[in-house]
């Protein structure tokens, strides 16, 4: 007998962790072509239960929780079944696509720095956001080009430019989460002891610009199957940052920014009608 029955409800739990985990890239996932949403469903699972494992499961040995899921992940890697389903979907998209084990690597080096490490210099600010978003940007990107090497080369600078902009305006909006709950203090150009100044949130903001910029080169050449959904979250994040750059910086320490439901929909169907439109604009 055949698998098929056990991958489908695997899937499917992938797709809830997604869902129940993130209603963003939810909806930027429901804009991909059918033919790939589990994959990213497969990744996106993947690296949410290791987040949690480093940022949630504070009653518990997060170290052996972290070596146990690593050494899980490359079982399942190597004998391409899990009885874990976010292993077992995570593997099937791993083997299907060929993933650069590399990556994984980056990523698992990236949360095993958040057990430990709670101020970054910049060295160390740049190597986590390689890991914990450049790398997740990358395996996508290897879904999106399947198996296309020269394509997925030329688009890689951008995909790493993209999920750069998206951990940072991850960092700006968690910024009371990390500092107060888990003692983390990401920015290099926030020093201990100071208060977030709107000089060096101008800073921050002007850096993320930048990331953002050079990314949507790289959308505007994304195949069809994928465009939609990237350029949807991107006009997501790109709204966060709006809404976070129009934000006092004493505030952006008390507070969660967050775009309403309502607003996530008229974003999503905007980006559907501009990739149709051919026009994937500045937003």
């Amino acid at each position: 007998m055949s698998k098929e029955l056990f991958d489908r409800v695997t899937a499917h739990v992938s797709q809830y962790v997604t869902k129940q985990y993130s209603t963003s890239f939810s909806i930027g996932i429901s804009l991909l072509d059918k033919s790939i949403r589990q994959d990213i469903y497969a990744i996106y699972g993947w690296v949410r239960f290791a987040d949690e494992i480093v940022d949630t499961f504070h009653d518990f040995d997060k170290n052996a929780l972290l070596d146990d899921f690593i050494h899980q992940t490359y079982q399942a890697i190597h004998q391409k079944i899990s009885l874990n389903p976010i292993l077992n979907q995570f593997q099937r998209t791993v083997n299907l696509y060929q993933i650069d084990h590399d990556l994984i690597d980056t990523f698992l080096a990236s949360m095993k720095m958040d057990l430990d490490q709670k101020k970054y210099n910049r060295s160390d600010y740049e190597q986590y956001i390689v890991g914990s978003a450049e790398v997740v940007g990358l395996m996508c990107l290897q879904v999106f080009t399947k198996g296309d090497k020269s394509l997925y080369t030329e688009l890689m600078p951008y995909a790493r430019k993209l999920g750069a902009a998206f951990q940072k305006i991850n960092f700006l909006r968690d910024l009371k989460a990390d500092q107060e709950g888990l003692g983390r203090r990401y920015f290099p150009q926030w020093q201990e002891g100071e208060t977030l100044c709107e000089k060096t949130k101008l800073e921050i903001m002007n850096e993320i610009r930048t990331d953002f910029d050079n990314a949507r080169i790289g959308i505007c050449r994304l195949p069809l199957c994928c465009k939609s959904g990237v350029y949807a979250a991107y006009v997501y994040y790109k709204a966060l940052y709006l809404k976070i750059k129009s934000t006092p910086s004493e505030k952006l320490i008390r507070s969660r920014i967050r775009i309403g439901d309502a607003r996530k929909l008229l974003l999503l169907m905007y980006a559907k009608l501009r990739v149709a439109m051919n026009q994937v604009s500045i937003f």
